[in-house]
């Protein structure tokens, strides 16, 4: 992967060439981004950066460059003095790094056990891994998980999250007590580290004094799960939320979306590519229509509509279920930003601005402030216990008798 198949994050891209071509380079990074930022693809694209011949000048009779850490000489030709700002992706070294197959970049990620008793490393799942990056660079753990369970037929696989275990960080270590085969560089590429645990202290030593030419890059999403012991070894690299314009770019030109619509749906993932994705499955779905019902039954008391209601949103999937409860989310902060400001952020299309400040219009009318903000705060709870495999039905019931409680002070029927 090179960089400009990287979405967005070209402070980024160009923070990180800068710090390879001035020496100043850690050998231990962390790349910590939220889901969907990209954290994962920026790393493939910076490793296979580090090991492309032409921006390490070699050519196959070419003297090797220095050391990637060690003070360079006034007068080598190194890459730091090149200009260079990606890959080439066609010398041999980018294609097998493109295709995961490179001998010197290991990938380290969370894995399960195919049945019990079993301990497997990444290795096991090397083939699974190249498919799945393949098909989804910018996938999450859920997603990861999902596919191996479905490769291997694993039960129970939706109670699982996968770990990286005692053994795997053997692995690490013992992997790079050996020589690099053809790069200069050896570079350990460590996918969700949050998931360590205390075994992470097994690879203290070794991030703190690593081989010479050792690179660790470790992509995780949220840093107050790691060690304070690991955290504090490592060069931070911090990857911030796309940007709309950037999702909407993104999606118009490589999934063939409609301007419109993926204005639309890049508003409505706030910033995380993945959920862009998702919503892109389900874009047919009339969320809007789903909620001014609910909405509905909820202030009309009608209890046979409401019963139907949860039934029906019950069937829909978890996934479903969750960009539902994101959507109105959205509407709700729509909702709070024309209460107090009298006008959206980031302004759509004439048409899309105006179906949104009607809708958040209507929900003004509902409820105050402390109310919309009560909804946002049982919105985001039950968001939280549908990832965790909350029974649909009875979490849809309660989270209506609790809306009904926080609205029925100021209720109005929305579809007049």
């Amino acid at each position: 992967m090179q960089f400009k198949e990287v979405i967005g994050q070209n402070p980024i891209k160009k923070q990180l060439v800068n710090l390879f071509q001035q020496n100043r380079l850690s050998h231990a990074l962390l790349f910590l981004g939220k889901e969907g930022t990209g954290g994962m693809a920026m790393a493939r694209a910076f490793a296979q950066y580090l090991v492309c011949e032409k921006v390490n000048g070699r050519e196959p009779s070419a003297q090797q460059p220095g050391s990637l850490f060690d003070e360079l000489p006034d007068n080598s030709a190194t890459a730091a003095s090149l200009p260079l700002t990606d890959s080439c992706g066609i010398c041999p070294a980018c294609m097998k790094a493109k295709a995961l197959v490179h001998p010197d970049i290991h990938f380290i990620y969370p894995v399960i056990s195919k049945k019990p008793g079993d301990k497997p490393v990444s290795n096991d799942y090397a083939k699974e891994w190249r498919i799945f990056q393949e098909k989804q660079p910018y996938g999450n753990l859920y997603d990861w998980i999902q596919f191996i369970g479905e490769t291997y037929k694993v039960s129970g696989v939706e109670n699982k999250q996968g770990n990286i275990n005692a053994q795997e960080c053997n692995e690490i270590i013992r992997k790079l007590s050996l020589k690099s085969f053809e790069s200069i560089y050896k570079i350990m590429l460590l996918w969700m580290p949050e998931l360590l645990s205390k075994e992470g202290n097994r690879l203290l030593k070794i991030i703190e004094e690593p081989p010479p030419d050792t690179l660790f890059i470790l992509v995780a999403e949220n840093d107050t799960l790691l060690l304070p012991t690991l955290l504090s070894r490592l060069q931070l690299v911090k990857l911030p939320p796309l940007t709309m314009q950037d999702i909407a770019a993104t999606l118009e030109l490589r999934n063939g979306v409609p301007l419109k619509k993926a204005e639309q749906i890049a508003l409505l993932s706030e910033g995380n590519y993945h959920e862009a994705l998702e919503l892109l499955l389900h874009n047919d779905d009339d969320w809007e229509l789903l909620l001014r019902n609910w909405l509905n039954c909820i202030v009309k008391t009608a209890l046979p509509t409401q019963v139907k209601w949860i039934e029906d949103i019950s069937k829909i999937g978890r996934e479903k279920q969750k960009q539902f409860l994101l959507y109105f989310i959205q509407v709700l902060e729509h909702a709070i930003r024309l209460r107090i400001s009298g006008a959206l952020e980031n302004p759509q299309s004439a048409e899309i601005q105006a179906t949104q400040v009607d809708f958040a219009g209507k929900l003004n009318k509902i409820c105050d402030h402390s109310q919309q903000e009560a909804i946002i705060r049982e919105l985001d709870q039950a968001y939280y216990q549908i990832e965790r495999n909350a029974n649909a039905k009875i979490l849809f019931h309660a989270l209506t008798i609790r809306l009904y409680h926080i609205i029925s002070n100021n209720s109005v029927i929305l579809m007049q």
